[in-house]
């Protein structure tokens, strides 16, 4: 109780700064000091994590390692991207609220995972999302901010609501507003095979939309408008909240046909969400549509009954995406760097690369008897290296040091996914999903995957044509949410000609 009370206490603290810094009598150095203080928040947590018994309950919270370990995950990330956001928006008109958002934000999100109270996780599921969609407004004086707020805005209330009603069904058919008690194995036995189905499916739309899954996902695509380090909360963290919504709900999800739903439409946006990234010429929109694929194979993960690879696939995710979209400056071309690439490129060396990618999946097969899904972590596994190795041959130079850093970034992943196992295993439930389940997402991967290398082949036939329109069409904003010139910014001027 004590490590609850310290971390609501040093929160509570980041708030009450955060609104100082609204006080524009506060000088503008304090929002340094502000950043200074939301290190306060992740010391707790960290201390929470190691001290803390993990198999209490303190009234309306739980304290379990996932509550813990996320608490630390997301107020670290969020501390990271403010000290990004010092120098980056500095002289912004809206600076001091960036930040007071911001602290907003994450400390919501951070404290989301801690409620064992259905009311309180309804509650504190939309605080977070009011707080992105209020990041977003702050431009505005641009059209396209404001229009992608809107979007957000109604996708997110939808979300809302559909957690809402699941709480709702769930207390109704239970009785119980705790949610340890309601997610009992004795209360689930007792909900009918369609009470489960009906709160699933409502769980399940209050996950995809902030994942920004098909066919949910025009209000993520929209909203590369924003600032990039909002662009980095949103990335990293809040479009990850679906996975572990659900985690916190798997023992409603064991056996039940909504798994099969959730498979079909994570595999969709899969597939759809690497073809967008593809076909894109903007790098934050590329970025985007990464973030629409690697959502759905974190969902694909959750419909196979393995939570904790969900969980490690979203801190993973997060901490990459956030270190791309914080240095998506430097993918500015250098006019003076020339890079040269292999003209002759050689077949053994592709083959190569797909049999070392092969090995590697049918060793992590064999070797991994504990792993749920493990054919799909397997297939993944291997053709990622697979892919990686083949990117690695296009240059002419720097490839035994590419394979050098492939090889102890695959011994490094390895070494924390352990680690992650460990860890997370006691408070993350396991369970065994059908083979049926499994082959089902294997397949839909694997013929995704030999259909796009197909029409990468057959660039001149009209299905490609018709596909790679499409592609670009379903990854464009509407016309609303782009403008060729940030106006705006005339407007700005003017008044202060005036």
């Amino acid at each position: 109780m004590v490590w609850f009370i310290l971390l609501f206490a040093t929160v509570g603290m980041a708030l009450i700064s955060s609104l100082l810094l609204l006080d524009r009598r506060m000088p503008l150095y304090y929002v340094q000091v502000h950043v200074g203080v939301m290190v306060l928040p992740i010391a707790a947590a960290l201390a929470g994590l190691i001290f803390v018994d993990h198999h209490a309950a303190a009234g309306l919270w739980r304290s379990d390692i996932l509550a813990w370990f996320m608490a630390l995950f997301i107020l670290t990330l969020g501390w990271m991207i403010a000290r990004f956001c010092l120098r980056y928006l500095h002289g912004d008109r809206a600076y001091r609220k960036y930040f007071s958002l911001l602290t907003f934000t994450v400390s919501a999100a951070a404290l989301t995972w801690m409620n064992n109270d259905i009311r309180l996780l309804v509650l504190f599921w939309g605080l977070p999302l009011l707080g992105l969609v209020q990041l977003t407004r702050l431009k505005r004086e641009w059209r396209p901010a404001r229009t992608a707020a809107v979007r957000m805005a109604m996708v997110f209330s939808l979300s809302w609501l559909a957690l809402f009603a699941a709480g709702l069904w769930l207390w109704s058919a239970t009785g119980h507003w705790q949610l340890s008690l309601a997610l009992s194995s004795e209360s689930i036995r007792h909900l009918e095979w369609w009470e489960k189905t009906g709160v699933n499916v409502l769980l399940i739309l209050a996950a995809i939309i902030p994942a920004g899954q098909w066919p949910f996902q025009r209000w993520l695509l929209e909203s590369a408008v924003t600032p990039t380090p909002i662009s980095a909360v949103m990335h990293a963290g809040l479009v990850n909240a679906g996975g572990l919504l659900l985690t916190r709900f798997s023992l409603l999800f064991s056996g039940d046909v909504s798994q099969m739903l959730l498979l079909v439409l994570a595999s969709i946006s899969v597939l759809i969400g690497t073809g967008i990234s593809f076909v894109q010429v903007d790098y934050k929109r590329q970025l985007v549509a990464s973030t629409m694929a690697q959502m759905g194979l974190m969902l694909i993960q959750c419909a196979l009954g393995a939570y904790v690879a969900a969980v490690i696939h979203l801190v993973l995710h997060g901490l990459f995406k956030a270190t791309l979209f914080l240095q998506s400056g430097s993918v500015v071309p250098n006019p003076n760097k020339t890079i040269h690439r292999s003209r002759n490129l050689s077949k053994t060396w592709l083959f190569t690369g797909a049999a070392a990618g092969l090995a590697v999946g049918v060793m992590f097969w064999l070797t991994s008897p504990e792993e749920n899904a493990k054919l799909l972590s397997a297939l993944i596994l291997g053709w990622s290296l697979a892919f990686v190795w083949g990117r690695i041959a296009v240059f002419e130079n720097g490839r035994t040091i590419g394979l050098i850093v492939l090889a102890g970034l695959a011994l490094a992943s390895g070494a924390v996914h352990v680690s992650f196992m460990k860890l997370l295993h006691t408070s993350v439930p396991l369970f065994r999903t059908s083979i049926i389940t499994e082959m089902a997402a294997v397949f839909i991967l694997i013929t995704g995957g030999l259909a796009g290398i197909w029409f990468s082949t057959h660039r001149s036939s009209d299905s490609f044509v018709r596909l790679y329109m499409w592609l670009v069409h379903i990854g464009e904003p509407r016309s609303e949410s782009v403008e060729s010139h940030p106006h705006y910014l005339a407007a700005y001027l003017k008044k202060e000609r005036i």
